[in-house]
């Protein structure tokens, strides 16, 4: 695992719906607060629901953004 303050990376692009969530928080539960978590996530339903329920899980959302056809979303896991 990462050092604090590293970025933790996960690709879920092609990842259906709630399994991105899933796997999403899965890696969060992983990290220690503060540590920071990117995903690629498509466009429709993922970027719609994935950082609405991580917000719901406490969670920050840092960035989001555009990247090519798909989402960057970085995020900061609370307690």
């Amino acid at each position: 695992m990462s050092k604090i303050g590293e970025e933790e990376f996960l690709d879920l692009r092609g990842v259906l719906c709630p399994f991105n969530f899933v796997k999403t928080k899965l890696k969060l539960d992983d990290l220690e607060e503060g540590q920071i978590l990117a995903i690629l996530l498509d466009d429709g339903a993922p970027i719609k629901n994935v950082p609405r329920s991580v917000e719901q899980d406490g969670h920050t959302i840092l960035t989001q953004e555009v990247v090519d056809t798909y989402h960057l979303v970085r995020i900061k896991k609370e307690v």
